[in-house]
């Protein structure tokens, strides 16, 4: 009879906590799951609104790693897959001078493009000669200017920073938020050269790049990923304390139905950076305060439903990311009716608008108002809207994303130097490794296969068959 109540136990059931749950389940292992709040998923919620489908958090999954395509698949979530729609291919916009512009994904058609200036193109084309590398604290800013020009940054990867990740590229550490391209600077001398071996070497054996949702939204995602089985999960279920007893660990915590207390040979804290340090700081206090060291910026979201007709942009499209110098108070808009179906009723239209993020985080004290003002103004000289929205959305996050901002990879180093010192517990939130849909799913099969490997046995007392697997520390998690 074993001694634990179960394997392991994970404090927060977001995206990270119920992936890294569905992955250990997998492999056999029994698993309980403690949500604070009372339902499973954290921030990624879809809802319907008048025949307008909206996405809390993210809207969609950009996936070209085969796990993710493995738990699809094994998920049921298969057959629930919608494809982005033909015409959210044709182009990915840009503000430009205030006005729309077309921005090329490629460098023969950035070559061509008017958004960039004689100088700037040709600041492009040298990309391959420059010789130098940048340290390991280096900016994405410092990264960008250094290997593509300044015109590089401030028209394509500024936006894409603070729209995406809600971050500052001045601040962000590049070796964080872009590994992939830091790693082909390191083996190849040259982003340009790496990319074109790496599409050379891969053409027969990559795994297809595709975006998707879900018919019924992204939150399909994490309830069939809550109703897995040997996954037991406690909604309303707050952590309160951390203890390390002889063989594991014990946990402690409330319910409206009273206190509850577990014993677990592992535990995976997947709560925001803040939740985590209060949880560890009895145990350690240097790295509660690492943790409190990692910062979050507040997003508001905007949801607009309205007649086609009513929009002269022909919306041909994913959307449009905003440069700071466009001194617009958007970071980015979404076409979703037009990326994916069933996102509007017939004859009508979904924008979503993102304010706020590390360029303006005092949006999220704004009145409703002001910020539905706010994103409508904007939208109207550059999608020719005329009228009035029939739906209206807001949802505000003071924490929607960890920003990576400092010696960001020296803090996730000595975080992981604590760990070392408390065997049995790990960390599984966005603030590591990524902060996509994608990079939690997986990041959650890679400590499934640390924890594996670490126990050696299952949950029956026999040999795990994950136990044979070894962590690669090499893997990437974009």
């Amino acid at each position: 009879m074993s001694a634990f109540d179960c394997d392991v136990l994970i404090i927060g059931g977001g995206i990270s906590g119920l992936a890294n749950a569905w992955w250990l389940a997998r492999e056999g292992f029994s698993v309980e799951v403690w949500e604070s709040e009372d339902r499973a998923g954290g921030k990624i919620m879809s809802s319907q609104r008048g025949g307008y489908l909206t996405e809390r958090a993210a809207a969609m999954v950009l996936n070209f790693r085969p796990e993710v395509t493995e738990l699809m698949r094994e998920t049921g979530l298969e057959s629930e897959k919608t494809a982005r729609l033909a015409q959210a291919e044709a182009h990915r916009y840009l503000l430009h001078q205030g006005q729309l512009k077309a921005l090329p994904m490629r460098l023969g058609g950035m070559l061509a493009s008017p958004l960039w200036s004689p100088i700037g193109k040709l600041r492009l084309m040298l990309e391959p000669f420059i010789l130098t590398s940048g340290s390991k604290d280096e900016t994405v800013g410092d990264f960008v200017r250094r290997r593509f020009g300044r015109e590089m940054l401030e028209k394509a990867m500024e936006p894409f920073v603070a729209g995406t990740l809600a971050a500052d590229p001045e601040q962000t550490s590049a070796e964080a938020a872009l590994p992939r391209l830091k790693s082909l600077e390191k083996r190849y001398g040259s982003v340009a050269t790496g990319v074109l071996i790496n599409r050379l070497l891969r053409r027969r054996t990559a795994t297809v790049t595709e975006t998707f949702s879900f018919r019924r939204g992204i939150g399909s995602l994490v309830e069939a990923l809550a109703q897995s089985p040997n996954i037991r999960v406690r909604s309303g279920y707050r952590a309160e304390e951390l203890l390390r007893s002889k063989h594991g660990w014990q946990a402690a915590a409330s319910s409206r139905h009273g206190s509850h207390c577990l014993h677990a040979r592992h535990v995976v804290a997947a709560t925001p950076a803040a939740v985590t340090a209060a949880l560890v700081a009895p145990l350690d206090r240097s790295l509660a305060d690492l943790l409190r060291g990692i910062t979050y910026a507040p997003v508001a979201i905007v949801h607009t439903g309205m007649e086609r007709s009513n929009i002269k942009h022909p919306l041909d499209g994913a959307g449009f990311l905003v440069p700071k110098r466009e001194g617009s108070g958007l970071t980015g808009n979404l076409w979703m009716s037009a990326m994916f179906p069933g996102r509007a009723p017939a004859g009508k239209t979904l924008l979503t608008s993102y304010l706020g993020g590390s360029r303006a985080p005092e949006v999220i004290d704004w009145s409703d108002e002001r910020i539905v003002d706010e994103a409508l103004q904007a939208l109207a000289p550059l999608l020719g809207v005329d009228g009035s929205p029939e739906m209206v959305h807001i949802d505000r996050h003071r924490q929607a994303l960890p920003v990576y901002h400092g010696a960001y990879q020296g803090r996730m180093d000595a975080i992981q130097a604590h760990l070392r010192l408390l065997p049995g517990l790990h960390f599984e939130a966005n603030y590591i490794g990524g902060v996509s849909v994608r990079d939690r799913l997986a990041r959650g099969r890679l400590l499934a296969r640390k924890i594996a490997a670490e126990t050696g046995v299952d949950a029956i007392g026999q040999r795990s068959s994950a136990s044979a697997a070894l962590l690669d520390g090499q893997e990437s998690f974009y």
